[in-house]
């Protein structure tokens, strides 16, 4: 097979990798932008959300669309609805101290991971997805009678994983608008601004603080929740969804969405076209060399604020 197709089936696989780590990046940027803590167990809910799934599928039965379908809308809830009272019982006790959230979701990440062990076991869980039709890739060649579309039907992607990037499309820009042209929206910009300001106006900035930190778990789980028809479930998967988002957050600046956007667009794209041709573990590395360029030339982000 030519160089050519396998560049857009690794294209293919980076855009799908760049949409889940987008939603898993955005909601870790929108916790930290907010609240000002680095949720390490962010991973953790990533993974919360892909058993939810599996486990509401397997309770739902019947066709598997319907089942994914209700998944959709329990996972994200549910692992939105445990990071609310994580805040309330951990986060908010401990008043929001930067150094010791991190200590405490480190805790969160070790409660929820190991809960799931106990719970559901160490066995990866496959779900169906809920329409898998084949496409060929076409392709342009050109040849002695000068152009020609083929279409090699030994080389392709699925209907469900172009669904995956639409609909991480839909969601980010339902998402951005929520954030701009809403009262909830403004509620939390003033928040993040100012805290103290927004008490005084009356904002209960405690409770913006616990429905961010659900959102933001819940972003995750969805991510989970589009990605476990195409990568099973297991209770260790949240390890390189919070090494991405991290790198996302990191290079395009804490607390700028659309920087952790576009950085999450790019590594996701690298990871998979890096992982096709040459190895996922190399992909990594290049990822964090990235990291390390931007800390050294760019400390703030590419789209971070410089503070004096």
């Amino acid at each position: 097979m030519d160089f050519g197709p396998h560049l857009v089936l690794a294209t293919l696989e980076g855009a799908i990798t760049a949409a889940v780590i987008s939603l898993t990046a955005v909601g870790l940027s929108i916790v930290f932008g907010v609240m000002r803590v680095v949720n390490v167990a962010h991973g953790e809910f990533f993974m919360l959300g892909a058993v939810i799934a599996w486990w509401v599928v397997t309770v739902v039965g019947g066709h598997p669309a319907l089942g994914f379908v209700v998944a959709l809308v329990v996972a994200p809830f549910l692992t939105g609805v445990i990071a609310v009272i994580a805040d309330w019982f951990v986060l908010k006790r401990i008043a929001y101290d930067p150094e010791r959230t991190i200590v405490a979701t480190i805790g969160l990440l070790y409660i929820i991971q190991q809960s799931t062990l106990m719970t559901f076991g160490p066995d990866a869980r496959p779900v169906e997805p809920p329409f898998n039709q084949r496409l060929a890739i076409p392709w342009i060649e050109y040849g002695d009678a000068g152009f020609a579309l083929i279409w090699p039907w030994g080389l392709g992607t699925t209907t469900y994983k172009l669904a995956v990037i639409a609909a991480a499309v839909v969601v980010l820009a339902g998402l951005w608008l929520v954030l701009k042209r809403t009262r909830l929206g403004l509620v939390m910009r003033a928040t993040r601004l100012d805290s103290e300001m927004a008490l005084a106006f009356g904002i209960p900035v405690n409770r913006v603080y616990a429905l961010v930190f659900g959102l933001g778990a819940g972003l995750a789980a969805l991510g989970a929740v589009l990605i476990v028809p195409i990568q099973q479930a297991h209770y260790l998967m949240g390890g390189d969804p919070l090494l991405l988002s991290f790198i996302a957050v990191i290079i395009g600046g804490l607390g700028s969405l659309p920087g952790t956007l576009l950085a999450a667009v790019l590594i996701g794209m690298s990871d998979g076209i890096i992982s096709v041709f040459f190895s996922p573990t190399l992909a990594k590395i290049f990822a964090t060399l990235l990291v390390a360029f931007v800390l050294v030339f760019r400390p703030e982000g590419l789209f971070g604020r410089r503070t004096s």
